[in-house]
């Protein structure tokens, strides 16, 4: 069993599951058809749940059962995902392979990776329950109905009663851990590092307007507004801003990850930025036909939009310059701008916005408080001795 990618005539990509003999996997094909065209879920969320799938399969015929006797022992096949590593569940795996990993020694899998194939498994049992491709009795075999007590406050229901919901039964404990971030001075000697005004403009859309790698490669021109007015552009959103809308066809592979517009405030620094990056771009002719704000001007084709990976390199090359060990990644400056927002004062639903999530759990995670704020908290509490007056 593998993940492959499927073009159909529209253009349109997708990834299934093949069986040994390259057949398609009719079960976890109709699921993922429905998570990329029922759902408008993106291209790359059906290619990580066509290799979680691909996984639980080939565990299911290295132990001699139906997916469908696998789904009823979800809980024998976490425990092999946890021990069993690549030379035992690799597509070239042979026959009695070896379960490497065991007790006292390192998982083979994260428990971030396991939920994830276990997400992706649930979903495509469900279906195929749904579709009558599978018995109904599997479903309360994967989901229990539970109450929201344990749900983040803006998540729940009514304060006056309680809501339920269907939660998974089989889940590994993921150790709360905070994302990795930039720290200002990391991101300050970032931009100092940058040898354009057009890879520093890009560092200042990630650390100060929050914006995703795919979300700024697929900026167009008329995205960007930059004018105390925009009203005479038909928009009615005040003051210097950019407009993230997601295009599914862009030639470079930039892909904006959520489908609902948005329309992200750009300070001075940045609006300055632009005025800079235009100077450097009007320099390389072959840039005027092309309407992506970020273009090649350096290497490969000029003018052309410039591709995800590029990103990354700027980044890394700027971080080595700057003598930042280990270097950046870009998604740490989106989490700097997150937690910079929250810490300065900003409410959860306004960083929800700006970042752009589904879910006002997905922001959470940056509402950890700066260990300065922690320190400062402590020191503004009166201490007794001056509760009672005393001093010395």
């Amino acid at each position: 069993m593998r993940a492959f990618p499927v073009r159909l005539p529209s253009g349109q990509r997708y990834w299934t599951v093949l069986e040994e003999d390259l057949a398609v996997f009719a079960v976890a094909d109709g699921f993922l058809r429905q998570v990329r065209f029922g759902r408008d879920g993106a291209e790359s969320t059906t290619k990580s749940y066509a290799n979680s799938i691909a996984l639980f399969l080939r565990w299911c015929a290295r132990t001699g059962c139906t997916w469908e006797a696998g789904a009823e022992q979800l809980g024998l096949f976490m425990t092999w995902l946890g021990h069993a590593g690549r030379a035992a569940s690799g597509i070239d795996a042979l026959p009695g392979a070896v379960v490497l990993a065991g007790p006292g020694s390192p998982p083979a899998r994260s428990a971030q990776r396991i939920n994830g194939v276990l997400t992706a498994v649930r979903g495509m049992v469900v279906h195929a329950a749904a579709a009558g491709q599978a018995s109904g009795h599997l479903v309360p075999l994967l989901y229990e109905l539970a109450d929201d007590r344990d749900l983040p406050e803006a998540a729940r229901g009514e304060r006056d009663r309680m809501a339920w919901r269907m939660r998974a039964r089989h889940r590994v404990h993921e150790p709360e851990a905070f994302p990795a971030r930039a720290s200002d001075a990391d991101i300050v000697a970032v931009l100092g590092a940058c040898r354009s005004a057009r890879d520093r403009l890009i560092v200042l859309l990630m650390a100060r307007a929050g914006l995703r790698r795919g979300e700024l490669l697929g900026l167009r021109r008329s995205d960007v507004h930059l004018l105390a007015d925009s009203r005479a552009l038909g928009c009615e959103v005040a003051r210097a801003h950019v407009h993230v809308v997601r295009r599914d066809a862009n030639p470079n592979g930039a892909v904006a990850k959520s489908r609902r517009q948005r329309a992200v405030p750009l300070d001075f620094l940045t609006v300055q930025a632009f005025d800079g990056y235009e100077f450097e771009r009007m320099r390389v002719p072959q840039a005027a036909g092309c309407d992506f704000v970020f273009v090649n001007l350096f290497r490969g084709q000029a003018g052309a939009p410039m591709r995800l990976d590029a990103v990354n390199d700027l980044v890394a090359a700027a971080s080595r310059r700057a003598g930042i060990v280990p270097v950046l990644r870009p998604h740490q400056m989106r989490h700097a701008f997150a937690s910079n927002v929250l810490d300065a004062g900003g409410a959860l639903d306004e960083t929800q916005e700006l970042l752009g999530h589904a879910s006002i759990s997905a922001t959470q995670v940056y509402a950890h408080p700066d260990p300065a704020r922690l320190r400062a908290a402590v020191d503004a509490v009166p201490s007794p001795r001056e509760l009672a007056g005393v001093t010395s």
